[in-house]
């Protein structure tokens, strides 16, 4: 039996489902692994010839001009921090009724994430390359920090969780 369905199978005899609960330990694992991901982009970084990133390029779109300094700074990071505690809640709810989406201890859902963002979303919203114009460079950059952020969100969560019983 794989570690993983043997967690599964511990976690539904521990807690009845609570989407509530889910939500909560999904959204503190996202803002863990939000720290985590920033942290493995100082080390990996995806842009290493000073483009913005996506946060940066939505912040113009929103407010039609450039932002300077600490307010550009201010809205891409709420930006960057709001869509990693949405996606962990999301994720922590989807693990709460579908346990097989926590498959690799979090390291698929942050593969599937940066194939629906960076392969996906961004390059449709005009806040990133297409996949075939992105280096290599970037692609395993993205993909890397994007499993740290699933397996640092499904640790977490995992763990918050348990501890709401």
């Amino acid at each position: 039996m794989s570690k993983t369905l043997a967690l599964e199978k511990v976690e539904k005899k521990t807690h009845a489902r609570s989407l509530a609960k889910g939500l909560l330990a999904g959204l503190i694992g996202g803002l863990a692994a939000t720290a985590a991901k920033r942290a493995t982009e100082k080390i990996f970084a995806p842009r290493t010839h000073g483009e913005p990133e996506p946060p940066s390029m939505l912040v113009e779109k929103i407010f039609g001009s450039r932002l300077e300094g600490a307010q550009k700074l201010a809205a891409a990071e709420t930006i960057h921090w709001g869509v990693g505690a949405a996606t962990g809640a999301a994720y922590g709810a989807l693990a709460e009724f579908y346990p097989a989406a926590t498959a690799k201890d979090g390291a698929a859902f942050g593969m599937a994430l940066t194939s629906l963002t960076h392969g996906t979303a961004l390059p449709a919203l005009g806040l990133g390359p297409e996949p075939e114009e992105q280096t290599f460079r970037e692609k395993s950059s993205e993909m890397a920090t994007h499993v740290v952020y699933g397996v640092v969100t499904e640790t977490v969560r995992r763990v918050v969780r348990k501890m709401l019983g």
